[in-house]
């Protein structure tokens, strides 16, 4: 039987936000440990959750209004027992309301305050509202990303929102985490900063000392990882679906052709001349599109060839055996899993516990409120009435509350 999740114990305040921050609560409580989001309160003019954040798995909630003098109280109690607390918004918010890193680590020296901003909180945009793009856009990560000739192309929010901000945050977390066990400090928590801009340049790392290099010193789009390539690309099929090429190495190039049937025609040794690379794209494209995608898969799989399937979510949905598709934790630890995501899972690479609803697929709204309460009861032994109490639908410190 496996050990307790690594993060066990672990109690976590979440401040309700966007993307990054609930991304960040959600390894952490799939990790083990137990995350209470704060939620702004319902009102008659906002019937509908104040968020439609998706990414709740494992956490519950609590509405606390913070413009209210006893729910910033209340907050200020809670962190007095929590060992981190998650910040998303932007700089001087939570000063503003009193409750800043010098007055939560005030009261709980042991506190790991971590905060999360877009671009950097003491930069010239520090102030600007933003969204990934803008911050992909200033980090210099998304002047590299996009087609020859095109305008720069955004993958989504993935780098910023996700990689950049959430898991960078976690990666902090974590670390203070660890040097406070070690003694650190004296034991105690610190202050966590990290910001969108900052996090995708550091993933830019490689593509950026790349630059000074014959991998990536040409214009958006005509490199070798960029779309520049004929042998590092996406082509059709005769099905309207993909298949990824990365043959990079020449032995994984040699597969390639001869899965192809090009073999003979000398493309080892013309590939590396940039002139031919338009004729070889064209070569490619017709191959590819002689054959289904399931075609192509019988060709290629178990080879070295570097050739794959692209999927889409849908359908690994519907064939999690056959595609790989039962959703995992991040990382597997043998002798403490995360929690798991698929249900009934039986191994350490799954995860441990009876699963999710939806498996991975479904995201779940949590409505303010949901099983905040019970948090509460298990974390401090806290219940409505004697410690906090209901004021304009958000709970607030109770006057004389017996702490």
């Amino acid at each position: 039987m496996p050990s307790q999740p690594p993060l066990t114990g672990i109690k976590v305040l979440e401040l309700a936000g966007l993307a990054p921050g609930p991304f960040a609560g959600l390894m952490l409580a799939d990790a083990g440990a137990t995350v209470l989001r704060i939620d702004r309160p319902p009102s008659p003019s906002t019937p509908t959750p104040p968020t439609t954040d998706l990414l709740t798995r494992h956490k519950t909630s609590l509405p606390i209004n913070l413009s209210h003098p006893r729910g910033r109280a209340l907050l200020l109690a809670l962190a007095r027992d929590a060992d981190v607390l998650i910040d998303p918004f932007r700089p001087g918010v939570l000063e503003r309301l009193g409750l800043g890193p010098e007055t939560l680590c005030g009261v709980n020296p042991r506190l790991v305050y971590a905060r999360l901003t877009g671009f950097r909180r003491d930069g010239r945009f520090g102030s600007m509202a933003g969204h990934d793009i803008n911050y992909l856009a200033v980090s210099g990560v998304l002047g590299m990303l996009g087609r020859r000739g095109g305008a720069p192309t955004a993958p989504g929010n993935l780098l910023g929102d996700f990689a950049g901000g959430g898991g960078g945050l976690v990666l902090g977390v974590v670390m203070a985490l660890l040097a406070r066990e070690r003694g650190g400090g004296n034991g105690r928590g610190q202050v966590v900063e990290v910001n969108m801009v900052d996090g995708v340049a550091y993933l830019g790392s490689f593509a950026r000392f790349a630059m000074r290099t014959p991998v990536w010193d040409r214009p958006r789009g005509e490199n070798l990882l960029d779309s520049g390539c004929p042998w590092y690309e996406c082509y059709e099929t005769a099905d309207g679906r993909w298949m990824a090429v990365g043959a990079l190495e020449p032995r994984f190039f040699g597969e390639l052709v001869k899965g192809l049937g090009l073999e003979g025609q000398g493309w080892e040794r013309r590939r590396y001349d940039r002139a031919e690379w338009p004729a070889l794209w064209r070569v490619l494209e017709g191959v590819f599109k002689t054959k289904t995608r399931a075609e192509w898969e019988g060709v290629f799989e178990g080879t070295d060839a570097c050739c794959t399937p692209v999927y889409e979510y849908g359908e690994m949905e519907k064939d999690r055996v056959g595609k790989e598709g039962d959703q995992r934790p991040a990382v597997t630890l043998r002798e403490t899993p995360w929690l798991a995501v698929r249900k009934d899972a039986e191994d350490a690479s799954h995860g441990q516990g009876p699963g999710v609803e939806g498996e991975g697929y479904v995201g779940q709204i949590l409505e303010p409120g949901q099983g905040g309460e019970e948090t509460l009861e298990k974390w401090l032994g806290w219940s409505r009435g004697n410690q906090y109490e209901v004021e304009e639908g958000g709970m607030v410190l109770k006057d004389k509350a017996r702490l």
